[in-house]
């Protein structure tokens, strides 16, 4: 099982390390512009495998990604701190890196899944589907991160709420990857009991004034971290290894991975996030879950910017 990771900064060299600790895949080629540091970073990663998976990490071009199952895209401009910089912001710089990086993918690695992280991902998913598909690259074989670091993010902070393993929390974040994401109260259960139900037993305070701090909390989230220390890196790596695993292993996994969708909600053509069965050949279906009347309309506003 091979992984290509094209974007050798501190998300693609994170992700490669987070998938060297966790055993996800055999083999793992970095390639980036900056080949210095491309090869530093590999080096680095390799010394971490004595004290985990064995595998091969090295530093290549993009020849050397042939016969890969998987290639990560973490290339492009990202958002600098304390700028006030949106995700939006960096579109048409990234939109043109990609119309140069993606046609030399597959070039190499045709039978490849490709998995976006690059910001602002959904629209970059988009952009990158478009071109893959003019490439020969089937419908499906090409996803983004989407919600999926969101939607940790958000169960993360209902378990400190519920004083509960956050692995027993069901509960998603769904449409863009940014401001107008919306959170699916409604669907969002402890185990198999409805949140508001669960905290009815519990004895647990967690009211409507309490369900807009965690949303702003988890939509902060990215922005407090770039102005605190940079960027952020440790929790996406985690999410491209989690998506990786179940695309390598054909796990059949649901995550909020965004993908191309040709109508939702009325909406026609559109990349957004939801829940996706995951697996061997990227995309396999999508779930759509109960929404209430505002959730449905908030997704159709996230859809539509």
């Amino acid at each position: 099982m091979k992984v290509g990771i094209v974007g050798a900064g501190k998300v693609g060299a994170t992700a490669a390390y987070a998938m060297v600790m966790k055993g996800v895949g055999r083999e793992i080629v970095l390639v980036d512009l900056d080949k210095v540091r491309t090869e530093a970073e590999a080096a680095d990663i390799r010394h971490a495998i004595p004290f985990s998976a064995r595998m091969l990490v090295r530093a290549g071009d993009y020849e050397d990604l042939k016969g890969s199952d998987l290639v990560v895209i973490t290339a492009g401009m990202k958002q600098p701190p304390g700028t006030g910089a949106t995700r939006l912001d960096l579109l048409e710089k990234n939109a043109a890196i990609y119309n140069q990086i993606i046609p030399n993918i597959i070039k190499y690695a045709p039978n490849a899944v490709l998995l976006i992280a690059t910001n602002p991902v959904d629209v970059m998913t988009h952009i990158a589907a478009k071109i893959a598909e003019e490439h020969g690259l089937p419908k499906g074989r090409v996803l983004g991160t989407g919600t999926t670091l969101d939607t940790a993010r958000f169960r993360s902070l209902l378990s400190q709420k519920m004083n509960i393993d956050s692995h027993h929390i069901h509960g998603y974040v769904l449409g863009e990857h940014g401001d107008s994401e919306i959170f699916a109260w409604s669907s969002t259960y402890i185990g198999v009991i409805p949140i508001d139900d669960f905290c009815k037993q519990w004895g647990i305070c967690f009211d409507a004034d309490d369900k807009i701090i965690v949303e702003e909390q988890v939509r902060r989230a990215g922005y407090e971290i770039i102005d605190g220390k940079g960027a952020t890196y440790y929790g996406i790596g985690a999410a491209i290894t989690r998506i990786a695993r179940a695309i390598l292993r054909d796990e059949r996994s649901l995550l909020t991975v965004c993908a191309p969708i040709e109508e939702i909600y009325g909406v026609k053509d559109v990349t957004i996030a939801m829940p996706n069965m995951i697996g061997g050949d990227g995309v396999l279906h999508r779930l759509d879950i109960p929404l209430n009347v505002h959730e449905e309309r908030s997704l159709i506003a996230s859809a539509t910017l």
